[in-house]
């Protein structure tokens, strides 16, 4: 019995609005929409209720 893991394929910053998307070709994530703050810490909305694996 294996688990498999699905990363996430999305995300937004809860401080500056700045969303981005995972990009397959670039192997990275790329910004999608408003760039929001460049000079933001970014705080990314996957935390602990986030769960990548499932069986």
């Amino acid at each position: 019995m294996s688990a498999t893991i699905n990363p996430p394929r999305e995300r937004a910053c809860e401080l500056c609005g700045r969303q981005e998307g995972w990009d397959d070709d670039g192997c990275g994530w790329r910004i999608v929409g408003d760039p929001g703050n460049a000079y933001c810490i970014h705080e990314w909305d996957i935390n602990g209720s986030y769960n990548p694996v499932s069986e």
